[in-house]
């Protein structure tokens, strides 16, 4: 029973591996490219502010932090973290 479980995780694996690394990667573009965006409508924001409200600020204020390397990104990379551990988890049922 123990070796189906291991012929079965094997493919799960190699799926994981490959995702796992292209997440990593697609993180580190979009960590750079959303830092920018971020300045940008944080910067949006304080004008928006300044001209046209408080109120119609507000949201552009939470977009930008939303998209900042604080907001979704992290989230993103805990998740991608969390599957690594998971595919660590397999690779050690494996050999084990």
């Amino acid at each position: 029973m123990r070796l189906i479980m291991k012929v079965l995780a094997a493919p799960l694996i190699a799926v994981l591996t490959v995702t796992v690394s292209v997440s990593h990667l697609a993180l580190a573009v979009s960590g750079v490219v959303l830092g920018f965006a971020s300045v940008v409508a944080f910067l949006l924001s304080v004008c928006t502010i300044f001209i046209f409200g408080v109120e119609r600020g507000i949201p552009c204020f939470v977009a930008s932090i939303l998209i900042s390397p604080i907001g979704l990104p992290r989230l993103a990379g805990w998740v991608v973290g969390r599957l690594d551990c998971f595919n660590n988890i397999l690779k050690s049922f494996i050999m084990g």
